[in-house]
């Protein structure tokens, strides 16, 4: 009896064996490490391998959005939506890394309403800085909104028929994968970098001393008088050091890591250097210039569009002109940023497209809860004495910056979002002492299940080839500082900036719909055909900026026909109609601008046209921005 009761316990183990063997997910794989003789940090990469459970989802093969992707369970998400969803979903790559790795993207729209590229269309990307995964999460959890939804969701289905959304959660997939799957971090591309001006290029990393996975700070005892850092005091657990000031603290308090290169620095130069956000073409700077009087811009790369990452971005967007909405996100302030970043707005941007930017500011606000939305020169560079109440000071220059780009050389709505940070927003006075601060974080760590060290890590002995044994530990710079803790935390952020994206961004694009069509008997046998088309979208299909630059075309209505009808002698089948406006009314300042050969901006256009005969009339009206719409009438 035994042996047929083992029997049968052996039998349904190997059918759970292979059912879950059934179920096991396989994600796409690719070579990270095969430049690792020439890349330093493609060699961390392979030596230095960490597997955080920060990157694990909930459950293996179900979408989450409290965890963080790494680029393989990314591309694994974008390909099975495009299987499973191939009505509305294509997947595609739209260029390589630095490291060689492609770079996928997908399109939302419903294939049966016309193609994406005679539809108004949004693009919404993320993780352009190496570290700045939180805004990856984000991008996903926009996709997935609408692909999920699709069917479902009366709202959402009819933006989906209407419109076309361009997703690429990543844009930096080397430096992505370096953040999540190693102990480093970087500001952007993984190209090597002359970061300390010694001649050498990525020489000087951190190190993990003490192996828990993450560079930080290392903290050694030298006695009192003779440092600069305190444990600080509000603390019982020694897990805060404050800075005191060189000669009045008893610990010294360094990176964490050795001084590679003797210039007794330490972690000064580690992988890459060079900032994809800063390699722009509009008011690109170089690093260096000649006279020493001009502006400068670290990071930005040797020319404009020097890093395959960003040319791939640039490319896709001048070949996809019907594009009006983009959101570019980072972290973290947390903030809706926008353009300009070299100057005031009414000093470089046309009033009426500067309204729907502070209508969009607002909006999004309200949405988010965010404090700050605004430009990057005057309102990011003033938040923290907006916020505290003080005067302003003058604005900060931020050169070659995708949101100035966007608007500038594209004409679109463009931002460039900041997620997360200003923790103290996310944050209670869980310790009812009055206030929310740091001790309100150390006590989430230390009371609620599956925080235990996540934000303040413990200090735990390394060894160090000049101090002996030090201690390693302090704020975690991965899944804190820089980005939320994974699970309800980063759930919290990414929803926030989804409500921006979907219930403003998303749903703002320019709509165009056929209001009338009228067919009038001439006294001379002829007829006359007259149809209105309006625009019932928010935005007007083309901004001020995108007239003066050239990126979008006139609007054209064009009156096709078919079987014995014909055009009436005289007639052209093509009007040129300039363009929809918007919601907004337009600003009379922006007409000394707009005067040389400018078309009108008008919720409708009316175009007529007369004919003869018989048979069948097809009316387009044709925008770059405001899409393709056509009607067909049967004269009989």
């Amino acid at each position: 009896r035994w042996t047929i009761v083992r029997s049968k316990l052996v039998l349904i183990v190997a059918l759970v064996v292979l059912c879950v063997s059934a179920l096991a997910v396989t994600y796409p794989t690719f070579d990270w490490t095969a430049k690792a003789d020439e890349v330093p940090a493609a060699r961390l990469m392979r030596d230095f391998p960490v597997d955080y459970p920060e990157t694990h989802p909930l459950v293996e093969g179900e979408f989450d959005y409290q965890h963080y992707f790494t680029y393989e369970e990314m591309v694994y998400w974008l390909q099975r939506w495009a299987e499973e969803n191939p009505d509305i979903v294509d997947v595609y790559t739209v260029g390589e890394s630095f490291l060689g790795i492609p770079i996928y993207q997908i399109t939302i729209t419903n294939k049966a309403t016309g193609k994406d590229t005679d539809k108004p269309a949004a693009f919404f990307s993320g993780n352009r800085h190496s570290g700045e995964v939180t805004s990856s999460v984000a991008t996903m959890l926009f996709a997935w909104t609408l692909i999920s939804n699709y069917g479902k969701d009366a709202e959402i289905t009819a933006l989906v028929d209407k419109f076309t959304y361009y997703v690429r959660p990543t844009e930096n997939p080397d430096g992505m994968e370096q953040y999540l799957t190693t102990p480093y971090t970087n500001r952007s591309t993984v190209r090597p970098q002359d970061n300390d001006g010694d001649g050498l290029f990525d020489e000087d990393p951190g190190e993990d001393l003490n192996g828990d996975g993450f560079i930080r700070q290392m903290r050694i005892y030298v006695g009192e008088g003779k440092g600069n850092y305190i444990i600080d005091p509000i603390d019982p657990g020694g897990r805060i050091m404050t800075s005191v000031g060189t000669g009045k603290g008893d610990y010294l308090v360094q990176s964490e890591g050795w001084d590679w290169d003797g210039d007794g620095r330490t972690a000064e130069d580690g992988p890459g250097g060079l900032d994809l956000h800063r390699n722009y073409t509009e008011n690109w700077r170089p690093m260096v210039e000649a006279t020493g009087r001009g502006y400068t811009q670290s990071g930005a790369g040797e020319y404009p569009l020097s890093e395959t990452e960003i040319r791939a971005m640039f490319l896709w967007m001048v070949t996809h002109p019907n594009i009006s909405v983009v959101n570019s996100q980072d972290t973290s302030v947390p903030m809706h940023l926008r353009p300009p970043s070299t100057s005031k707005a009414d000093e470089s941007m046309y009033y009426t497209d500067n309204a729907y930017y502070l209508m969009f500011d607002e909006e999004g606000k309200a949405q988010s809860g965010y404090v700050f939305a605004g430009d990057v020169f005057w309102t990011y560079s003033n938040r923290s004495r907006l916020r505290a109440g003080q005067a302003p000071r003058e604005g900060s220059s931020l050169f070659g910056h995708g949101p100035d780009y966007g608007y500038a050389e594209f004409g679109a709505i463009w931002y460039g979002d900041e997620l997360w940070g200003n923790w103290s927003d996310y944050w209670k006075d869980f310790n009812n002492d009055g206030k929310i601060d740091t001790l309100d974080v150390l006590w989430v760590q230390d009371n609620v299940k599956g925080y235990e060290g996540k934000m303040y890590l413990e200090w735990t002995p390394g060894e160090h080839p000049q101090y002996g044994t030090v201690e390693c530990g302090g704020t975690n710079p991965k899944f804190w500082s820089q980005n939320p803790p994974a699970g309800f935390y980063l759930k919290q952020a990414v929803e926030a900036q989804n409500r921006f994206n979907f219930n403003v961004l998303a749903k703002a694009l320019p709509e165009l719909i056929f209001k009338e069509i009228n067919i009038k008997a001439n006294d001379d046998g002829t007829r006359t055909i007259t149809a209105t088309a309006a625009n019932v979208g928010r935005l007007p299909d083309a901004l001020k900026q995108a007239w003066l630059i050239k990126i979008v075309r006139k609007g054209t209505a064009t009156l096709k026909v078919s079987g014995d009808l014909k055009l009436a002698s005289g007639q052209s089948a093509t009007h040129t109609i300039g363009f929809f406006a918007g919601e907004l009314e337009e600003s009379p300042l922006d007409r000394p601008f707009t005067d040389i050969d400018a078309p009108k901006w008008e919720r409708e256009k009316t175009v007529s046209w007369t004919v003869t005969g018989t048979g069948t009339a097809t009316i387009t009206f044709s925008s770059t921005r405001g899409g393709v719409i056509s009607t067909t009438v049967e004269l009989k």
